[in-house]
């Protein structure tokens, strides 16, 4: 394969940032919104289903407008247009020919336009390097989950994060259980005491098959030869490790940074399995289709991880806190508590998809930016060290995949050619790196 095209690869990328040389290139700037107007300009990169959902989202939460759009694949650009044009009006859409852009420097395109804020929404592999291009613009942003990929990516997002803080840019992540009413009260009152000391956990991503079809059509598509290895990567990318990070890191971060969130840390030792034992055939990849995760944290707790995709089977998205004098338990429509200080939570709990687009654009314009980078490159990295765990059938500790893992699934480059499926991982065998 040609080398790509691109300026600086991401694994070039990563190998050369630090906070010290991005801190050398980014002038503190402190940027709010356009000058003269109270509406928010809004770029969009990642085109796709959740990226134009957000874009809606983030029309429903404010003042704002989109004006430039981005994304790999002309094709999906085309529809999310469509889909926003559908959902939006004038005032909320003005996107123009000149700024839609295809292509893997789309993103460059989109910063480099008059925007005040970013919606980074592409593949989880392109996250740290969209992150550090829209902080080096000077953009405030909404990223999707997860953030990264690998260890080398957190460790970027990290660095982009606490620079985008120096700067006084906002970063809210799409981990909107942080934003939903019911969660927020559960978690303050959790860390208000009213279980006790936190002892143990459990939580879970158990649901059906994701993307059947699709998966079959874009496999079909490949076999073809319509469409390169790595476009099938690509439009394919959530059964792909090195784009979606697995399901575990893709998905169950939701609930693995709400455990986070209520023990008010990070794990610090994990121990996994995990496998594929449905989801056998090529049009899916190599990601695993079940793990089992156990954490244990510095308090001396021990929660335990279970996600898994398989059609048929008894489904369960939730978490569950357990402490000394009772326990919580939260999922996507209710939360409560049982013990001495036994509560539930009745109110109305509005839509968390918009509500964490109000919450960033409202601390912008208070001129108290959030900044949810760390925790939810932290929340991500809980839920890598547990796919690696499971992949090698080793142990891990949080200090040596967080500081010393040179675990990298970038490709060699983004050229549109040949590219092998890595081998499904095999626990006992595959190499830790």
């Amino acid at each position: 394969m040609k080398k790509t095209n691109l300026s600086l690869s991401r694994r070039d990328f990563i190998k050369t940032t630090s906070a010290a040389t991005l801190a050398a290139l980014i002038p503190t700037t402190g940027v709010y919104f356009a000058s003269g107007s109270d509406k928010v300009r809004v770029g969009l990169i990642g085109c796709g289903g959740r990226g134009t959902g957000a874009a809606i989202d983030c029309i429903n939460s404010s003042n704002i407008v989109i004006t430039a759009m981005g994304d790999l694949f002309q094709d999906c650009l085309e529809s999310s247009l469509e889909r926003l044009t559908e959902k939006s009006n004038k005032e909320n859409l003005a996107v123009t020919p000149e700024r839609c852009f295809s292509g893997f420097d789309a993103f460059k395109k989109v910063l480099a336009c008059d925007i005040d804020l970013v919606i980074l929404a592409t593949p989880p592999h392109f996250r740290p390097e969209h992150l550090a291009a829209a902080v080096k613009a000077g953009k405030h942003i909404f990223m999707e989950k997860p953030v990264a990929v690998d260890p080398p990516g957190i460790r970027s997002v990290i660095t982009s994060s606490e620079i985008a803080a120096q700067k006084g840019l906002a970063i809210v992540a799409g981990t909107q259980r942080r934003h939903q009413a019911h969660y927020l009260e559960i978690i303050k009152r959790v860390h208000n005491g009213d279980i006790g000391e936190i002892v143990s956990g459990q939580c879970y991503w158990n649901m059906g098959a994701l993307w059947v079809d699709r998966a079959q059509q874009n496999w079909e598509n490949r076999t073809a030869k319509a469409w390169s290895d790595l476009e099938w990567h690509c439009r394919n990318w959530l059964f792909l490790t090195w784009l979606s990070g697995d399901h575990i890191v893709e998905q169950h971060v939701h609930n693995l940074d709400v455990i986070n969130w209520a023990i008010g840390s990070h794990p610090v030792k994990c121990s996994g399995m995990g496998g594929r034992q449905v989801r056998t055939a090529p049009q899916y990849g190599n990601i695993f289709d079940h793990f089992a995760i156990e954490y244990e944290y510095a308090n001396g707790a021990r929660v335990m991880s279970m996600c898994r995709q398989t059609d048929g089977c008894h489904n369960n998205v939730s978490e569950r806190v357990i402490g000394t004098q009772g326990f919580s338990y939260t999922d996507g429509a209710n939360g409560y508590i049982k013990g001495t200080k036994a509560f539930a939570y009745e109110q109305e709990s509005p839509n968390p998809y918009v509500q964490e687009h109000t919450d960033l654009i409202a601390s912008i314009r208070a001129g108290k930016p959030l900044n949810e980078g760390k925790r939810v490159a932290e929340s991500t990295l809980t839920a890598i060290m547990g796919r690696m765990s499971a992949y090698t059938g080793r142990a891990l500790s949080w200090d040596w995949v967080m500081n010393s893992s040179q675990l990298d699934l970038s490709p060699s480059s983004y050229e549109m050619g040949d590219l092998p499926v890595r081998p499904v991982a095999v626990p006992g065998k595959t190499e830790l790196m």
